[in-house]
């Protein structure tokens, strides 16, 4: 492959120009026969487009862009925000054993910008914990992945099971514990919220 072809297509990497050729044919619910009759290009050629295995001229993506209805800004535009973080497995299965009653494990980078804040907690039998120790507070969701929670909002007491769901807006004070002799864990996933000093002192020790 000549060096000039290998470093545009390292300069036009990060506008994904394939996954949205292929995004907006999806949408269109165009198949590439289709969308080739409609261009003039041939399926082959359509075909490369979307896996990245050519880059497409102006003139080529002109052609496309008239018939998708979107301008040439659609793939050029540049992307304003990109954050991925991972949480692997044996990180969790780690940090959440332990003799602490509470484990807060963040999956998610606390950042102002951050829309949302999901979290792995774990309880251990019979010890209450509040909002406050990293769980949604007055809007989230949580889902069990182990054992048995209790929920108690004022006069109102709920039991989730392995597998169970709870979507929650409340102001009322909510209180969680691990129902019966096993530990309990759950995923959490609320609005972007700053993550509780208990909870952060925790995980980073």
């Amino acid at each position: 492959m000549p060096k000039t072809d290998s470093y545009a297509q390292w300069a036009l990497e990060p506008y994904c120009i394939g996954m949205k050729l292929r995004t907006l044919r999806t949408q269109k619910r165009l198949t590439l026969s289709r969308l080739a009759a409609e261009t003039g290009l041939s399926t082959a050629l359509l075909s490369k487009l979307e896996t990245d295995r050519m880059i497409p001229t102006l003139p080529t993506l002109a052609t496309i862009s008239r018939v998708y209805g979107v301008g040439m800004s659609y793939f050029f535009s540049e992307p304003s925000r990109h954050t991925l973080s991972i949480t692997r497995k044996a990180h969790l299965l780690g940090k959440g054993r332990g003799a602490e009653s509470t484990k807060v494990i963040p999956l998610n980078p606390a950042t102002a910008r951050a829309r949302l804040s999901a979290l792995m907690v774990e309880f251990a039998p019979g010890v209450n914990a509040s909002a406050m120790e990293g769980l949604p507070d007055g809007s989230g969701l949580v889902f069990v992945l182990e054992g048995r929670l209790q929920l108690q909002a004022g006069g109102m007491q709920e039991v989730l099971e392995e597998g169970d769901c709870a979507w929650m807006e409340s102001e009322m004070a909510l209180s969680w514990s691990a129902l019966g002799k096993h530990r309990c864990r759950v995923l959490a996933v609320a609005h972007g919220t700053e993550r509780s000093s208990a909870g952060a002192e925790r995980n980073s020790e």
